[in-house]
């Protein structure tokens, strides 16, 4: 296990800012996850971790130690590619044995190394086929074989279930965090998928325009995202978002209107900085319904743009008089296109930002 600091890092393409003083310490044995949008920077960090990418500015330290200028090969980390890179004239077995046998590991050892890491990845009776004769599955699993027999401090791996089909994805990332907790190694982990961050990751490093967002743990950026970008971003479906209108402020609450171009209601909420005039209002499918029958709820018109079925659960797109999208989620009444409805909203699930997108919170 190790632990990874990351300190002022920044890396440029010409006039092009692809990574923007990027700080994050990674502990011994952490799954983390960095997720983002294409061009984020995501990849060009892990790259720059393996020693594939030199570093523009600042530091990348490994227990301590720099690794700015550490060949890749010494760095103590292996890396998992999206493509399997997988030799075809080499058997499973001699796959994962190469880096062993160009670094002149003794036989008997390279046997040993490689059926402990087959017995891992249950790829025992594999080893003697060719990666033509496998699996898509089958060849990660090799893949990330030929990593483990190196026993790095730390494994990167850089989308590497995107070439899969959606049902071997689920099976690939059950089995990942299976062998995380065999390995107890730390592992850094690169995908657009939030839906695979949040299954995966103790840490999730949320990154947008090559700056960091947000880490924490998945459900707590989930429930208390930092900004819009993140609230959008983590949970699906996306969260929805409303502009409003501050009419006024009170010690623990405040009027709005304007919402969904017609709504007017009281938020609770402590503190309030009455210099924001104009906020968006964000709230997750969740709080979101078609009936409404309790306190702290108000309705808004709404019109069914169109519908996700999903069998057990419904995604119900509609149109606000605004003109802006909620998205509601149903397992009870079905609704068809162009549908007149009213979207129900629980007040207390409402989310605050102002106009930049950052999320203004009560005080406490």
């Amino acid at each position: 296990m190790a632990q990874l600091e990351i300190v002022n890092v920044s890396k440029s393409f010409g006039k092009t800012d692809v990574l923007r003083n990027v700080n994050l310490d990674i502990s011994s044995g952490e799954f983390v996850v960095f997720v983002g949008p294409s061009g984020c920077g995501k990849s060009t960090l892990l790259r720059m971790i393996s020693g594939l990418e030199e570093i523009g500015a600042g530091h990348i330290r490994l227990d301590g130690k720099a690794m700015n200028t550490v060949d890749p090969a010494h760095r103590g980390v292996a890396m998992v590619f999206q493509s399997y890179a997988l030799y075809p004239h080499m058997t499973a077995f001699e796959n994962m044995a190469f880096s062993l046998k160009i670094a002149k590991e003794n036989k008997g050892v390279i046997r040993e190394k490689v059926e402990k890491a087959a017995n891992i990845l249950r790829l025992e009776h594999l080893l003697e086929r060719r990666p033509g004769e496998l699996s898509g599955g089958q060849k990660q699993r090799v893949a990330i074989g030929r990593a483990i027999v190196r026993e790095p401090k730390v494994f990167l791996f850089d989308e590497p279930l995107s070439n899969l089909d959606t049902e071997l994805r689920v099976q690939m990332r059950a089995e990942l965090i299976q062998l995380h907790a065999k390995l107890k190694t730390t592992m850094i982990y690169v995908t657009h998928d939030q839906v695979e961050a949040m299954t995966l990751a103790d840490k999730m490093v949320v990154m947008n325009g090559g700056v960091i967002q947000q880490c924490g743990r998945p459900l707590d950026l989930y429930d208390d995202p930092d900004n819009e970008f993140v609230a959008g971003f983590v949970g699906s479906p996306r969260m929805n978002f409303m502009k409003a209108n501050v009419v006024s402020t009170s010690k623990d609450a405040i009027l709005v209107d304007g919402v969904g171009g017609e709504g007017r209601f009281e938020i609770p909420f402590t503190g309030f900085d009455p210099t924001f005039r104009k906020i968006k209002l964000g709230i997750r499918t969740e709080h979101v319904g078609f009936v409404n029958g309790k306190a702290g709820q108000v309705s808004l018109p709404a019109k069914v743009a169109f519908v996700e079925e999903l069998g057990d659960v419904s995604h119900i797109h509609t149109d606000l008089a605004s003109g802006e999208r909620m998205v509601i989620r149903s397992t009870g009444k079905r609704y068809a296109g162009s549908d007149e409805c009213s979207a129900v909203i629980d007040i207390k699930g409402l989310m605050v930002f102002d106009e930049a997108g950052q999320r203004i919170r009560p005080a406490h």
